[in-house]
């Protein structure tokens, strides 16, 4: 057996046990976190487990709680992050970080005060027939500085990888927003933003040794992977947006590139932030995350004054919190706690949240919302901030205090029939304009629910028909073997004024047959099919009158009688809808609610 090296004593010294695959025995590994850096103390944790284990088969835990032990010193150890550690124990205070107060970025205003606030000019009044305002490319802009910032190779590359992970989010990849930051000391304010024609916008281009106008620059850029991707928001644009300063030296070409001559390097000490967007939301919230959150920057920020051609002014960035209550009540029936307001509140602190408990009810917090916290939209939220702030493995494992059982909808249940029964005949189960007139349909603006900040132009509303998804799937198989037989059944959704929520789910059932000819009586004879397995008797014109139950076809809008309720449709599509989703074989299509068949019941909840 090998024998161990003697182990000092340590501060804050766990155990965990592995198995030896050789000598199938058990032996102590010390994983040690003595209050030094994250990467000094796992250099000494990988070194004792190489000196340990070296030889050994794969460790296999003998039990869970060894793995948590493990996990949760790894835990402690990624708490120490930075060099703070050691350049507090250099100074004679406690290796183990005290928890801190999240430091309060705050506006100061240079000296002079606000009079003397840098100013930048928004598309002021033409200087000629190649100057326009910039509402028609990028209309909202906002700004900020960075004084006496001190760089570092990385935490210069943490101020750059911020931008880039901005840009690559929230700001939709530049579309909605983008951002440019300067050496402010390079430049001579004030600082205008205006939208000029491209050939009249001269500049060299960030790491470039050569001028170009704009117009040249979407040629040059196209062949660059990495600036390609963003040459579309502008490209077909009359005029592009491009910021200047006193001297007309160009900052900017938003949201292409910056200019060569503000660079930041290493060197700077002060950044000017500009930026320009499409959606004012959006912009406050990237100038308010961009300008204040970076642990090497410092705790104030010089806010700027906009002056917009209206004769408007603004001041940006607003750094203000946001004032919000939450209930302790709420939080520790979510999270299983006993805690008091007061304790809730020094939770929140750990989490950037400002927070203490009302004097006027005990079960009230008060809670201030910094700027830089979009994320924080509901209680919930906080909820979970606390959660953290106590350590989700912290909290007790307590088995719910009511008993459920796990049952199927009957919706469901009716699903997988017509799934079962499509998929025996031998059929596979697999935005605005698709739904609507791309389909020959009008919109009343009765039953489509609209998205308020849709992703793309694809995805523009909640959809209200399962044929669009089908017709799409149709055109991207078209290269296949005819026939295409493909069905699906899922929720579409509706407007419903009377629920909580002013919409409702509904289930349908749809197939879409493509062939060389259009194949109507195959969709009809897969309805007459799963009509008949779920029992409803088709109604001819000779028993309309006297049948209780069952469908008819009809071939225009509109019901015979009372209590009569319109299923779905089928039928052959329109030529101009088959050339709006470019499928060019001729269609049959069915799609129907699924609901009504549903037999009167409880629901497995009642």
């Amino acid at each position: 057996m090998r024998q161990q090296r003697p182990v000092k004593p340590r501060i804050n010294q766990y155990w965990a046990q592995t198995l030896d695959g050789t000598s199938q025995t058990l032996c102590d590994i010390p994983l040690r976190h003595d209050g030094r850096s994250k990467g000094a103390a796992l250099q000494a944790l990988l070194s004792d487990l190489d000196f340990n284990l070296k030889g050994c088969r794969p460790l296999q835990w003998t039990n869970l709680t060894s793995m948590n032990v493990l996990e949760e010193v790894i835990v402690k150890l990624d708490e120490d992050t930075t060099d703070e550690v050691e350049a507090a124990a250099k100074r004679g205070e406690p290796a183990e970080r005290a928890i801190e107060k999240c430091p309060q970025v705050k506006l100061v205003l240079p000296a002079g005060g606000e009079q003397n606030l840098l100013t930048c000019h928004i598309a002021p009044e033409p200087l000629g027939a190649d100057s326009l305002q910039v509402a028609k490319v990028r209309a909202f802009t906002a700004a900020a500085i960075l004084r006496n910032v001190s760089f570092t190779q990385r935490n210069y590359d943490s101020f750059i990888d911020l931008q880039d992970k901005l840009h690559q989010n929230i700001c939709r990849k530049r579309q909605l927003v983008s951002i440019g930051t300067h050496d402010l000391d390079t430049l001579k304010p004030p600082f205008r933003y205006e939208a000029r024609t491209p050939t009249n916008i001269n500049f060299i281009p960030l790491n470039k040794e050569k001028s170009y106008n704009a117009q040249e620059l979407m040629t040059v850029y196209e062949s660059e992977k990495h600036l390609a991707r963003y040459l579309h928001i502008i490209k077909d644009s009359p005029v592009y947006p491009v910021w200047y300063d006193q001297n007309d030296q160009v900052l900017s070409l938003p949201p292409i590139i910056n200019s060569e001559h503000s660079k930041i390097t290493l060197n700077t000490r002060n950044v000017f932030i500009e930026l320009t967007a499409t959606d004012e939301t959006k912009l406050a919230i990237v100038l308010n995350t961009k300008s204040p959150l970076s642990d090497f920057l410092p705790t104030s920020v010089e806010p700027v004054r906009l002056c917009w051609p209206d004769g408007k002014e603004t001041i940006t960035p607003d750094l203000s919190p946001r004032a919000t209550t939450a209930s302790a009540e709420y939080i520790n029936s979510c999270t299983g706690l006993s805690l008091s307001a007061a304790e809730i509140s020094e939770l929140l602190k750990r989490m950037t949240l400002e927070a203490e408990p009302s004097s006027s009810n005990p079960d009230e917090i008060l809670v201030q919302v910094p700027a830089w916290r979009p994320d924080i939209l509901h209680e919930c939220d906080i909820m979970e901030d606390a959660a953290i702030a106590y350590g989700f493995n912290n909290l007790v494992k307590t088995f719910p205090a009511t008993n459920t059982v796990a049952q199927q909808l009957p919706v469901s249940k009716l699903c997988d029939v017509v799934r079962r029964e499509w998929a025996y005949a031998g059929w596979v189960e697999c935005s605005h304009d698709e739904n609507f007139s791309w389909m020959n349909r009008k919109d009343d603006g009765s039953e489509v629910v609209k998205l308020a900040n849709p992703k793309s132009l694809e995805y523009q509303v909640v959809r209200t028909s399962l044929l669009p998804g089908l017709l799409k799937t149709v055109r991207e198989n078209k290269a296949h073997p005819l026939p295409i037989k493909v069905f699906e059944t899922s929720d579409v959704v509706v407007k419903d004024k009377t629920a909580e929520r002013q919409t409702k789910n509904i289930r349908h059932a749809a197939a879409v047959w493509c062939n060389k000819t259009a194949g109507f009586e195959v969709v009809h004879g897969l309805l007459d099919r799963m009509l008949a397995m779920l029992e409803v008797p088709r109604i001819s014109n000779a028993t309309k009158g006297e049948a209780k139950a069952g469908y008819y076809l009809k071939e225009i809008n509109g019901l015979d009688g009372e209590g009569e309720t319109v299923l779905g449709v089928l039928g052959i599509l329109h030529p101009t809808v088959l050339a709006s989703f470019e499928i060019p074989y001729p269609c049959s299509a069915l799609e129907f609610n699924l609901e009504p068949f549903l037999k009167a019941g409880k629901e497995p909840w009642e």
